[in-house]
């Protein structure tokens, strides 16, 4: 059965904790907690002052298998998933995050977590050859057809990724990027809005969420890597790990955008 919260649950604090702790302090557990997004959303959480169970396979909880799931959410109020996975191969990335998801919302149902956040990303339905992108929208089906209140918050790209793709592309210090546009968001920003989210009652699909203003990729690889004091040359083109289908405005936030406040220069100027 699909679990919609009522308007009248939506954004509201959520009640205390289910085990004597204080009325403010919540039990919830972070999938992917040793990736980007999963450990700054844990510091986040200890930092408010909540309990927080780490979720990863190097810390013996196996998403793929269930092993562990159960013992780890005992007494959760809410999971925060924000794995991630990359794959060549859109069977592949299917499988693996329809079989994390469908592991990880079963055992929620059975300890009785209340709220299943999942960071999701914005534009996902627009773009269908991507296998990374099938695997979101699969996660995403099952969520939302699943047995536990849920909220999923669609994010733009990260303020690393450009220089992430930079990397992935390099060979002999020449890498290619897409000249794309993006309205790219500080992780540190993500992860705060995880918290705010996971700690409040299930909102169904949140609107877009985004940094405070739209860049060039190939820009912001550059002044990323220039930052960072690694030299390489660029190769603006469409023929690269993203074509021509992610031209426009198929990345950009849609109407009635909450944006976040760290600018991309800010991060920049921050140590990462």
């Amino acid at each position: 059965m699909t679990a919609h919260p009522t308007d009248a649950d939506s954004g509201g604090k959520m009640s205390g904790s289910r085990s004597g702790r204080g009325e403010n302090t919540m039990r919830i557990a972070v999938a992917g907690a040793t990736g980007n997004i999963g450990a700054r959303t844990v510091a986040a959480l200890e930092q408010a002052g909540h309990e927080v169970v780490r979720i990863s396979r190097s810390l013996g909880v196996d998403l793929t298998t269930g092993d562990g799931l159960d013992a780890a959410l005992t007494g959760v109020d809410a999971v925060v998933d924000a794995t991630s996975y990359e794959a060549d191969d859109r069977d592949q990335a299917v499988a693996y995050f329809g079989t994390t998801t469908r592991n990880l919302l079963a055992a929620e149902e059975r300890a009785g977590v209340r709220h299943h956040v999942l960071l999701s990303i914005v534009g996902v339905d627009r773009i269908e050859g991507n296998p990374h992108y099938a695997g979101k929208r699969e996660q995403e089906r099952l969520v939302t057809e699943g047995p536990v209140p849920w909220t999923i918050v669609p994010f733009t790209q990260f303020h690393d990724f450009a220089a992430t793709l930079t990397s992935w592309t390099e060979q002999d210090g020449v890498a290619t990027i897409a000249p794309l546009l993006v309205q790219p968001i500080a992780p540190a920003d993500v992860a705060d809005i995880l918290t705010e989210i996971a700690t409040s009652a299930p909102q169904g699909r949140y609107r877009d969420v985004a940094g405070p203003e739209p860049q060039d990729l190939v820009d912001m690889a550059r002044r990323t890597n220039d930052t960072r004091g690694h030299a390489v040359k660029l190769v603006p083109t469409w023929q690269s790990l993203l074509g021509p289908e992610w031209a426009g405005d198929v990345l950009l936030p849609g109407e009635g955008a909450r944006i976040a406040p760290t600018t991309f220069d800010e991060w920049l100027a921050k140590p990462q």
